[in-house]
């Protein structure tokens, strides 16, 4: 873990409630691909968030915080980025990183976890272009998947990776035209895959989305020690 200073380069708006934050850091830092930092808000008050930005991107750090006024756990650090011009951030914390092997990579991200696996994924098709990846992205509604074009973009691009996206509310009135699939996202994984023996699956969502996960994955024969998530270290 790195303690560091880094400057508030800009914020914007990715969705109508997640932000786009990107920080410089005063030195390059080092990490590996799906672990998260905190930020400093005080000497008892460290909050974390997923990095989303490949390891490669030493000199700058993006972040995708979800934060409305009624979640004052992520909106106070918007609130900060906004009126300060740095933040005192613990960086490269969290054992659920990218693994490098050439197991089947699938990677499930609900909302705002999505940040995790953006980082991993970013990383695996630069330096393991051969390797099959498969992203997941579940979310309430359509427009919830901010980045969907990039992804649709760079499942185009590259013959091994492969985007999912699931929307969970099928009744939605902005699924008009949807074409992606429908449901929870953690089912429709269990609906592609039949055999979990040579896949490794990485989780960022809800700690309930993630609970689920471990016992339906495992009970279907993924290896434990196959499933990497830093929800894991909580429940």
């Amino acid at each position: 873990m790195q303690q560091i200073q880094a400057d508030i380069k800009e914020i914007s708006s990715l969705s109508s409630y997640v932000f786009r934050v990107l920080l410089k850091p005063i030195r390059p830092i080092d990490f590996e691909a799906g672990q998260y930092l905190q930020i400093v808000m005080g000497e008892e008050d460290k909050r974390p968030f997923s990095i989303a930005s490949p390891p490669e991107q030493q000199n700058e750090i993006e972040l995708h915080i979800g934060a409305s006024p009624d979640n004052p756990y992520a909106y106070e650090v918007i609130t900060k980025v906004r009126e300060e011009r740095n933040l005192q951030l613990e960086v490269g914390i969290g054992d659920a990183f990218l693994r490098d092997n050439e197991r089947h990579a699938v990677l499930i991200a609900g909302g705002t976890g999505y940040s995790y696996t953006r980082s991993i994924l970013l990383h695996a098709l630069k330096n393991q272009p051969k390797r099959k990846i498969t992203l997941y992205w579940g979310a309430k509604n359509a427009e919830d998947l901010y980045e969907n074009e990039e992804l649709l973009l760079l499942d185009e691009g590259h013959p091994h990776f492969t985007y999912v996206p699931v929307v969970e509310n099928a009744s939605s009135k902005n699924l008009q035209g949807w074409n992606g699939r429908t449901g929870l996202v953690h089912q429709a994984v269990l609906g592609d895959i039949d055999n979990f023996n040579d896949v490794e699956v990485y989780v960022a969502g809800r700690f309930v989305m993630a609970s689920v996960i471990r016992d339906e994955f495992t009970a279907k024969g993924l290896p434990r020690d196959q499933l990497y998530g830093d929800a894991f270290a909580f429940i």
